[in-house]
């Protein structure tokens, strides 16, 4: 949810710069003198435009003038921060997104205050997605077409179900994947980037970074990426 959050901010940002609006970032990863700094000037009425993680709901967090909430990922927050946001709501416009609305999501649509908007159409200008499904046998295809992509100044994401081997599922685990990714792309004509849950979030930020500005050209993770990473370069 951090890499989630970081990148909303990044994009607020980039489209705001010719705006007098101020945004700020508040996660696990802002340190905890930068985030008093915030939360003095949210209380002041000083920032315009604040995103985060959970770390939002947080008691020390004191709103001036609270025009607008959005929840993004609503499906992701449990019952007591369903309880805390709905305090928060209280006389404020609402907009709660959701990708797979879970039973509550549908009976407070059916029975709440909901209204219900679905977006079905893509952006403008995206090219067809193609969905393959590749066997072992066609590992080296596979390989093969990764390094056309890369040849052509794209980037590739890889991503495994799980971090270590399980007995109970017969999947590659992460780490095992990633030396033989190393093998079939070793430095210094290839760099990889690997992020999973259990790294370090300063750690998993540097990676991501690297990623997106290029510097790497495979990112072998896990499901943690699956929401929040935007690379448009990545195909």
């Amino acid at each position: 949810t951090t890499i989630l959050a970081l990148q909303h901010a990044t994009t607020f940002r980039e489209r705001l710069r010719d705006f007098p609006c101020k945004v700020e970032y508040i996660s696990r990863l802002v340190r905890p003198a930068r985030q008093k700094e915030i939360l003095k000037d949210v209380e002041a009425g000083q920032v315009d435009i604040l995103i985060g993680t959970h770390r939002l709901l947080g008691a020390d967090i004191k709103f001036k003038d609270l025009g607008l909430l959005i929840i993004d990922e609503e499906q992701k927050f449990g019952v007591s921060a369903k309880e805390k946001l709905r305090k928060l709501r209280v006389n404020v416009d609402t907009l709660t997104m959701t990708a797979t609305p879970i039973p509550r999501t549908l009976a407070m649509s059916l029975y709440g205050d909901l209204d219900v908007s679905v977006i079905d159409e893509l952006p403008p200008g995206r090219k067809v997605i193609k969905t393959v499904h590749r066997f072992d046998k066609d590992r080296l295809k596979v390989f093969q077409f990764l390094r056309e992509e890369i040849s052509k100044g794209r980037q590739v994401y890889i991503v495994y179900p799980l971090i270590q081997e399980s007995e109970k599922v017969d999947y590659k685990d992460l780490m095992d994947g990633y030396e033989s990714i190393v093998r079939d792309f070793p430095p210094p004509n290839y760099q990889i980037s690997i992020v999973h849950g259990k790294m370090k979030s300063e750690d998993t930020d540097y990676e991501m970074q690297r990623f997106v500005r290029g510097e790497t050209q495979i990112m072998v993770a896990t499901t943690v990426i699956e929401v929040g990473v935007n690379v448009p370069n990545a195909s």
